[in-house]
């Protein structure tokens, strides 16, 4: 209506003649003012408005738009479809609803009214030459119920097609579900690493202290101590994977750590993630007796730093629960590549057991940064190594 009597107010004083609604001229009004309409949907973010209207007017299912930053010209032509559309046929449906139901009242009153009544060019009498007036304006108003059904329906059908999201914002969406579930599975490695690692430590450290409390306090006592350093490092690991998890949910996928996790990004207030420089204090809350012949690893990347940790840690914790005997570690730098290994005989069977996630979990690292692993029996026992490169390829 605001677009008509804008277009009626221009019209009229063009003609030099007074605004008139109803007038039979006002059909060129009304297609001279869909343009606007159109200019309107493509420029203004009426969008949101227009998908509110759809989904509780007509009952339509629209699936949210996922939130941009800016308005591609793809939505703009789609919204400014859906928006002359649904005037369009809304105004159509409006102005007959405003003349077909006083004329159906009308023809009602025909058959019954005490003198003869002109109706569109016919003089009409009372009685039964009336009726048949009735009863066509009882027919018009079921044709009006029946078109205004019609187009709810052809609107409610429209509506997903033209207020959905487009094909870029769909692709948009599923890198960004994509981006989730990569932190997701991240963040599940994290906490299988460091929380099993902390478990197989404290296990040992525990059964070892229970042996000799009685006839050598000084090694139950390192024994325990141990024990408290793995479980306060888990509990570090455990709080940082929380944390991330509960800015994730408070800022939105968006604004999710998982960039920052792997740019060297630390969250503020947060544990920071270990890296290749806290590989001492691994080997020495692990219990275990390790071997190391450890290169200069200062130069490796923030992030190959990080993932070589934690497969080193995952490697000493199967060598701890599977193996026996010492464990030989090795890590250092060739060739432009992060080369670790860890090594100690097998045990009582000659193979480690599988089932768990600590392999798989090591290999997903690996693959991430097109390096390459293997975990398997070898001459020497049973052997982890892989190979990291330092770059990323071209």
């Amino acid at each position: 209506m605001p677009y008509m009597m804008v277009g009626v107010l221009v019209a009229a004083i063009w003609q030099d003649e007074n605004a008139n609604l109803m007038l039979p001229t006002q059909v060129g009004v009304f297609v001279a003012v869909l343009p606007v309409v159109a200019a309107t949907g493509l420029f203004l973010p009426v969008r949101a408005l227009e998908v509110n209207a759809a989904q509780g007017l007509l009952g339509a299912h629209v699936e949210t738009p996922p939130r941009q930053t800016g308005r591609s010209w793809q939505e703009r032509r789609r919204t400014a479809a859906w928006f002359t559309l649904h005037l369009a046929i809304g105004g159509v449906v409006s102005g007959c609803t405003l003349a077909i139901v006083p004329f159906t009242v009308f023809t009602l009153m025909l058959p019954i009214v005490g003198s003869p009544t002109p109706v569109i060019g016919a003089v009409v009498t009372p009685g039964w030459n009336a009726v048949s007036w009735a009863m066509g304006g009882l027919a018009t108003l079921a044709a009006l119920v029946v078109v205004a059904a019609g187009a709810g329906a052809l609107l409610a059908r429209l509506a997903p097609v033209l207020l959905g999201p487009t094909p870029a914002e769909r692709l948009a969406a599923a890198e960004e579900q994509a981006r989730m579930l990569a932190e997701r599975n991240r963040l599940a490695r994290e906490l299988h690493d460091s929380v099993g690692h902390a478990l197989s430590v404290v296990t040992l450290q525990a059964a070892a202290a229970g042996r000799v409390l009685d006839r050598d306090p000084g090694t139950a006592k390192t024994a325990l101590a141990a024990i408290e350093q793995s479980a306060r490092a888990a509990l570090d690991d455990l709080d940082h994977v929380l944390g991330v998890l509960r800015d994730s949910a408070h800022d939105g996928p968006r604004n999710s750590t998982h960039d920052g996790a792997h740019d060297g990004a630390v969250v503020p207030g947060r544990h920071p993630q270990a890296t290749l420089a806290d590989l001492g204090d691994l080997v020495a809350a692990s219990g275990a007796q390790v071997r190391q012949d450890v290169g200069d690893l200062s130069g490796v990347p923030a992030v190959v730093s990080r993932e070589g940790y934690r497969i080193l840690q995952e490697a000493l914790t199967n060598a701890i629960k599977h193996g026996r005997g010492p464990v030989l570690l090795s890590a250092g730098v060739q060739d432009g590549e992060l080369r670790l290994e860890v090594t100690n005989a097998a045990g009582g069977d000659g193979a480690r057991p599988s089932g768990g996630r600590g392999v798989a979990g090591m290999r997903e690292r690996v693959r991430l940064l097109n390096g390459d692993l293997h975990a398997g029996p070898t001459q020497a026992g049973w052997t982890v190594s892989a190979r990291l490169p330092l770059r990323s390829s071209p």
